[in-house]
């Protein structure tokens, strides 16, 4: 069996490229299409595979930046030569499912989530863009939409990555599809008995810094109560939070982690706060498999990931005032078990992912 994967840029190790990074485990022999490789930034276990850039990767600051060149990319799929491969999988959240399928292959998409730019976020994506970004979004949204919608038409089957997403899909789409979780590395962020400290009062806030993920809520709300957080990650909210905190000596500001580091935090907190909406969240996983509860806004893949009142909680309403509420909640309960949340998150890990892949992809064979 010959197998094409195509995964949208591969310019930053995160979920997505680890999802892509399991499918290289699952079928060693396959050959990797992508706009952009930034081979520094994203290594093993992709050297041994051979990759195809589209011309997207030779453009100007492509490697570090791609999603400028949105725009191009419909194009840049197209002249893509597939012919010979049996199986195409698409890594899709930003274009990789528009490729031309060869007479006789299947195509499945394996969907983190419809691009949120071009739909369910599209408006705080605009409120947040620069000049140039808005005046892009204004000229090529709609047609960005439209390619997005006829590219769904090439797709056999449709994997989504949450139930959530699933939704997101048949809404946009009107396509149904299979949900397989996403892997988690709970083995590596399980590991922590070592670095767990017995006196665990701060609360952690961890991921990138951008409007959706609504880091504020947690700053806002540890401050109203007089809670210690540590805030782990960059992006480009960073500054305008770090203001609102008004140099508090409660915030305390991690920036970009190692994996090493990010464990020892998981490890050493009191809970994750996870105030945004996410399509899965791997984050809530890792800080599990850790041994640490979560509080989590109760939307979006969140709902999959937590269980209430046994590895963590959900507020309701997405207000700093919501979640102190919760954060009292979860302070009223004497002690919350380490070893639930651990065995929780283990149910995720990457060999469960592989299997219900392969078995997936078996089945739709003709």
């Amino acid at each position: 069996m010959n197998v094409a994967l195509i995964h949208y840029w591969m310019t930053s190790m995160r979920g997505g490229e680890n999802v892509l990074a399991e499918l290289c485990r699952l079928y060693p022999r396959a050959d990797i299409f992508t706009h952009a490789w930034n081979p520094a930034a994203v290594g093993e276990p992709f050297t041994s595979h051979r990759i195809t850039e589209t011309f997207i990767g030779r453009l100007p600051g492509a490697r570090t930046d791609c999603q400028k060149y949105l725009p191009l990319m419909p194009a840049a799929l197209r002249r893509l030569k597939l012919d010979g491969y049996d199986v195409i999988i698409s890594s899709e959240s930003g274009p990789a499912k528009g490729v031309r399928k060869p007479s006789g292959a299947l195509h499945i998409c394996y969907c983190h989530t419809p691009m949120r730019y071009l739909w369910d976020m599209k408006d705080l994506y605009y409120q947040a863009a620069g000049p140039g970004g808005k005046l892009a979004m204004k000229l090529f949204l709609r047609r960005m939409q439209d390619y997005d919608r006829r590219s769904a038409d090439g797709v056999d089957r449709f994997i989504a990555n949450s139930a959530f997403v699933a939704d997101r899909i048949r809404r946009v789409y009107g396509r149904e599809s299979s949900v397989i979780h996403p892997p988690v590395d709970v083995e590596f962020y399980g590991a922590s008995d070592a670095t767990r400290s017995p006196a665990r009062d701060a609360y952690l806030c961890a991921g990138q810094i951008t409007p959706y993920k609504r880091v504020d809520l947690a700053v806002l709300a540890c401050i109203r109560l007089g809670r210690r957080l540590v805030v782990a990650g960059d992006g480009p909210e960073r500054e305008r939070v770090q203001r609102l905190a008004a140099g508090s000596p409660l915030i305390s500001w991690e920036g970009r982690c190692s994996r090493e580091r990010l464990r020892e935090l998981y490890a050493n907190s009191r809970a994750l706060i996870f105030p945004g909406i996410e399509d899965f969240g791997i984050v809530p996983l890792e800080a599990q498999a850790a041994g640490t509860p979560v509080i989590a806004l109760g939307q979006g893949g969140a709902l999959e990931t937590v269980l209430p009142g046994r590895t963590g909680l959900f507020f309701r309403e997405q207000t700093p005032e919501s979640l102190a509420a919760a954060i009292e909640e979860f302070e009223s309960v004497s002690s919350w078990d380490s070893a639930a949340c651990t065995e929780h998150a283990a149910a995720f890990n990457p060999a469960r992912f592989r299997s219900e892949i392969d078995a997936f992809v078996r089945a739709a064979l003709p």
